[in-house]
């Protein structure tokens, strides 16, 4: 009985090490192989389903980094991450300035950098809470050791949400502009980047006051930052 008892421990002991081998196989196959879907996709088909939304269909096309307008990645750096080439998936000063402004009262902040998106929507659920966050914490280390800076941008803005059911570079510049992504001109590419805080709030087809301010504020930091040439020493 004893025996049998050590035996289970044991198993329960190598858990963890066997969940750690497989987030890192998974997330060095991502590097390559461009993922179908996200833990967030599936969760809002699910929402879908569940609701009853009859007519309800994510929209998501893939499209290669080369593929899409060089305005849409150095948009959403300009408005999410802007020391996403320098970072290695945590902004301690932003996180600092977050946890700050949080502290004194004032409008709830977060300071998560592009990486840090990726490893949740791409793997995780919305939501707070201790678990959650170090998994986050794991897996924005691995994506960060594993993969170049351009891949990471890559899948970023082929799983960003930009509306609802709209996922992706490709499915938004369709659904808003009639376009495709690699036709997607600055002013196009600062909108779609305005709505990312709150895609299925704000509308980058029919902007109101605060995405017009939002855009336009994007574009003078693209400026400032170089424009698309800011990201082309990431590796």
């Amino acid at each position: 009985m004893k025996a049998r008892k050590r035996s289970r421990w044991k198993k329960l002991l190598w858990l963890p090490v066997w969940l750690a081998a497989f987030s890192v196989l998974q997330v060095l196959a991502l590097r390559w192989i461009d993922p179908p879907t996200s833990s967030f996709m599936l969760i809002r088909q699910v929402d879908a389903w569940r609701a009853g939304e009859e007519g309800f269909a994510l929209r998501q096309q893939w499209r290669d980094l080369e593929a899409i307008s060089p305005h849409l990645p150095i948009s959403v750096v300009a408005a999410e991450d802007q020391k996403f080439p320098q970072h290695h998936g945590f902004d301690l000063d932003a996180m600092r300035a977050a946890h700050a402004g949080n502290a004194r009262g004032g409008r709830i902040r977060g300071a998560s950098t592009i990486t840090q998106q990726v490893a949740k929507n791409l793997f995780l659920w919305s939501g707070g809470g201790y678990v959650r966050k170090g998994i986050e914490a794991w897996y924005t280390l691995l994506i960060e050791l594993l993969w170049p800076k351009q891949r990471i941008l890559e899948v970023y803005v082929n799983i960003a949400e930009f509306g609802d059911g709209v996922y992706g570079a490709e499915a938004a510049a369709q659904a808003f502009f009639r376009k495709p992504a690699s036709a997607l001109t600055a002013a196009e590419a600062a909108r779609l980047a305005a709505v990312l805080p709150a895609p299925r709030r704000w509308s980058a087809a029919n902007p109101g006051p605060y995405v017009q301010r939002r855009a336009a504020w994007i574009q003078r930091q693209v400026r400032q930052l170089g424009g698309p040439a800011y990201l082309e020493g990431s590796s």
